[in-house]
């Protein structure tokens, strides 16, 4: 659908539903992010909700946000004076993703080790797969505490079963 210009797309304020087309949320999805204080509207006369054109950056910051699984509460801090109407500059935009990049960089190693492991012993206690003997021979991820060890630290309670397992 291209009719966004024809609804007021260019003025300064835009109303839920230009707003929505705009920015691929859905109008429900505006007044969750409204609710949550990361975007504001005013009223027209006809109580109908209008916000600003800036609006369509902070949805971009977000809708990023939340696809890179950024919490809102984060990205609600990120935003700062965006929240407050100001526009995003690219200043504020670099700062933002400078805040979130060595999260997302931890979060994409701890995943990574996650996928790899996923294969072999993980250290539940199951002992159900082969590799589980040499892994963990009689659960001595019990001593290290609950859950599946391969997970946890990224890996370094694993690492630490492995040298417990060779030196026994």
């Amino acid at each position: 659908m291209n009719d966004i210009k024809t609804h007021g797309c260019h003025a300064a304020t835009m109303g839920v539903g230009a707003v929505a087309r705009r920015s691929g949320l859905s109008v429900s999805s505006l007044h969750f992010y409204e609710r949550e204080g990361l975007i504001r509207s005013t009223r027209n006369s006809a109580n109908h909700r209008m916000y600003s054109r800036a609006t369509l950056r902070v949805l971009a910051v977000v809708k990023a946000g939340v696809e890179a699984g950024i919490p809102l509460a984060e990205i609600r801090r990120a935003l700062g004076p965006a929240l407050e109407g100001q526009p995003i500059s690219r200043a504020h935009w670099d700062r933002i993703v400078a805040g979130w990049r060595a999260d997302l960089q931890a979060r994409i190693e701890r995943l990574t080790v996650i996928r790899d492991r996923l294969t072999g012993c993980i250290g539940c206690g199951c002992l159900s797969l082969d590799c589980c003997a040499a892994v963990n021979p009689g659960d001595k991820a019990a001593d290290i505490g609950p859950g599946a060890h391969a997970f946890r630290d990224c890996g370094a309670a694993r690492d630490r079963l492995a040298t417990q397992a060779a030196a026994d």
